[in-house]
């Protein structure tokens, strides 16, 4: 059996200042990633109590997924590129309508590396959404530096500040 790696202690105090959150303001969570594979949900329901305030994560990682699950429209991928702040604003639209007792959404779309990137998006850009209601959407185009784990660990902490800027 391999060693799994702990998620860093900052990432697990985020999380559970992300669940605290959540429940003071009696609001569930969906996730929508593409580049983290997952990780955003699994950083949070690694901390025992979280169903409570997680409903689900979906992991769309090619085009075809986000538009088959999360309605991304053609168009707008072929506008904008999978890698674009309108993108993960669709994403994230699409994640609240497929878990509908969620009340907020997160949706990341990037490009971890080491390869992928080109001159307009190298490796390590980001782009993030966070949707609630009927609010306007945060969403903001990052630019996160390392090889592929830093990126996905600082996309997931990133993604962390942003919920909780949402709910305060």
């Amino acid at each position: 059996m391999a060693d799994v790696p702990a998620v860093p202690r900052s990432l697990s105090d985020q999380a559970s200042e992300v669940l605290q959150a959540l429940r003071s303001r009696g609001d569930r969570l969906v996730t929508a990633e593409s580049c983290t594979g997952g990780l955003i949900a699994a950083t949070l329901t690694a901390l025992a109590g979280s169903s409570d305030a997680v409903e689900g994560g979906l992991v769309t990682y090619s085009n075809a997924m986000k538009m088959s699950v999360l309605d991304v429209a053609e168009t707008t991928l072929a506008s904008h590129g999978a890698v674009s702040e309108t993108v993960a604003v669709e994403m994230a639209m699409g994640a609240l309508g497929c878990a509908q007792d969620a009340t907020i959404a997160v949706a990341v779309t990037g490009i971890a590396g080491p390869g992928g990137g080109t001159e307009a998006k190298p490796v390590g850009t980001v782009c993030l959404c966070v949707m609630q209601g009927a609010k306007t959407p945060q969403r903001e185009t990052a630019h996160f530096a390392g090889d592929r784990e830093a990126v996905r660990l600082a996309t997931v902490s990133r993604a962390f500040e942003m919920i909780l800027k949402a709910l305060s």
